[in-house]
């Protein structure tokens, strides 16, 4: 199961409250002390911002919810990196030219890089590890002086955001155990390690990839059999982190390393959709099963938190999808 915020798994982390605040430099100061130093630009919504932190040796571990939507720009911070994890909404996050959007109970790295901006949906809350630089090269058997990079940032396949969890569940219940407890440098120190090689492994994987071969409808063949099969799993996945943000054709098609023409054939052949169809479909899913989790969420942001720029046009959607509007889903949800 994904990690959320009733994870009985964060408790350990929840028990430590860093701060609670409603002031925005507050705030500010806070995280920029902690994290990085960066530039924050406050959106809609009233600050109502908490942060819980947990550390072991090497490593910190924060669960950071600003409760309005936010804007942040952080200075490069060049000895460690962060992967976060949505935990209640969305992330979208501008990297050397590419958008990536941390769905909820999806995970990403996040580099050191110039030029990031991240944007906080209202209501998001993120699970933060900081990784240094130092434990990645020594669990890589790096040079002490030898530069670390991770790559681009990159948002998580769905199976390894899964394995990730499974990580941070056992590195924070490690932390849980009291200091008398035998062997717990011990475990300590296991987890650390096992934390950092799986960031190390993903910074391979995300620079590792292979070459892109050219689309199959313009080599003149007809895509099929397992080649199909990962054409149509990275479109799924382009569109399940991008759920918040503007999705064009070619995105898609790029996603997918084919044309636009493949695209369509593909996409009426594996799902009699087109493809926008397909991405309205697959933001619907995610919008209702949102709202069973939050009956308290406004439809208005639940519609701009999964692409829909017009509450309106949304609700017609999802009425005409699932025979209900979104309040009656509310509705049967917080009974």
């Amino acid at each position: 199961m994904p990690l959320t915020l009733s994870s009985k798994a964060l408790s350990p982390l929840t028990a430590q409250c860093l701060f609670r605040s409603d002031e925005r430099v507050a705030v500010h100061d806070h995280v920029a002390r902690e994290l990085a130093d960066h530039a924050l630009r406050w959106r809609r919504g009233a600050p109502d911002a908490v942060m819980h932190k947990g550390r072991t040796e090497h490593l910190h571990v924060y669960m950071l919810k600003y409760g309005a939507e936010v804007e942040v720009t952080p200075h490069p911070f060049d000895d460690f990196c962060l992967v976060h994890t949505s935990l209640v909404g969305g992330l979208e996050v501008e990297t050397e030219g590419q958008r990536l959007y941390i769905a909820e109970g999806r995970s990403a790295v996040l580099p050191a890089r110039r030029g990031v901006r991240l944007h906080w949906q209202p209501g998001t809350a993120q699970l933060i590890v900081r990784v240094p630089h130092n434990l990645l090269r020594e669990v890589t058997g790096m040079q002490p002086d030898q530069p670390v990079d991770i790559g681009p940032g990159h948002v998580l396949p769905r199976e390894h955001t899964a394995l990730w969890d499974l990580h941070t569940e056992a590195l924070l219940g490690a932390m849980s155990l009291t200091a008398d407890t035998p062997m717990r440098a011990a475990w300590l120190t296991h987890f650390e390690r096992s934390v950092a090689m799986f960031v190390a492994a993903q910074a391979r994987t995300a620079g590792s990839a292979p070459a892109a071969e050219p689309p199959a409808a313009e080599r003149g063949t007809a895509p099929g059999g397992s080649r199909q099969s990962q054409r149509i799993e990275a479109v799924m996945h382009y569109i399940d982190t991008h759920l918040g943000a503007p999705i064009s054709l070619e995105d898609l098609a790029r996603a997918g390393n084919m044309s636009v023409r493949t695209l369509h054939e593909l996409c009426a052949q594996v799902h009699n959709l087109s493809p926008m169809a397909w991405v309205r479909e697959r933001r619907l899913q995610a919008a209702r099963s949102h709202l069973a989790l939050h009956p308290q969420a406004t439809v208005t942001e639940t519609a701009l938190r999964f692409g829909f720029a017009h509450a309106g046009r949304f609700a017609s959607y999802y009425k005409a999808r699932f025979g209900e509007v979104p309040s009656q889903t509310q509705a049967r949800a917080g009974h």
